[in-house]
């Protein structure tokens, strides 16, 4: 199998954590694709006609894209249980909430790089950021019960959106007046799966 991959992307990063923590990583060849807006890889583009990453092409069946896809089939091609029946609304719920915070995080980085600056607006980055904040004071207040369990795909995805807050958007210190989310994530952070897929460039 290969992963198309670019980049910090914390979309990437989740599945590369997934592998990590799952024992696959030795079954998936990362392959770094161009997936900036209008200038996206033909290869990205064949795989998932939006271009959009992660992307997984498979041997035995079509390609896989969007996150959350890719990991729902790691996670029952290797017989994990990041996603276990007890408590799934809850499990989604969270994973859903991270992915919505890596979204808007996402999306305030690509207004800067690759809208003109003429027209970039900050009152859509404050509002895309406004979006981060009520995700993390969500999971500040309601979420730290679930975040100190048995890890899930939800833990993962709320630790690279925050790794990803800290490598693009460090200046806006998520961290203050949330103290219990910030503890947790220093604790997750230092798994060896999160060691090895830190961020770069």
């Amino acid at each position: 199998m290969k992963l198309l991959m670019a980049g910090p992307s914390p979309f990437v990063r989740k599945v590369l954590v997934l592998l990590h923590e799952t024992g696959q990583v030795d079954d998936v060849e990362p392959v770094t694709v161009t997936a900036a807006p209008g200038g996206t890889d033909a290869a990205l583009k064949a795989a998932n006609p939006v271009g959009k990453i992660p992307a997984l092409v498979r041997d035995e069946g079509p390609t896989l894209y969007d996150s959350r896809v890719i990991c729902r089939y790691l996670n029952d091609r290797g017989g994990a249980d990041l996603y276990p029946v007890q408590g799934q609304w809850e499990v989604l719920v969270l994973e859903a909430t991270a992915d919505a915070l890596m979204e808007a995080a996402v999306l305030m980085v690509y207004e800067r790089r690759f809208r003109d600056e003429a027209i970039q607006s900050e009152a859509w980055i404050e509002a895309q950021w406004a979006k981060v904040t009520g995700a993390l004071d969500a999971l500040n207040a309601r979420w730290m019960s679930h975040l100190s369990g048995p890890m899930d795909i939800g833990h993962i995805g709320v630790a690279c959106g925050l790794g990803y807050l800290d490598f693009r958007h460090g200046d806006r210190d998520w961290r203050k007046g949330r103290d219990a989310l910030a503890k947790w994530y220093d604790g997750f952070a230092a798994r060896p799966s999160m060691q090895a897929t830190v961020p770069v460039g």
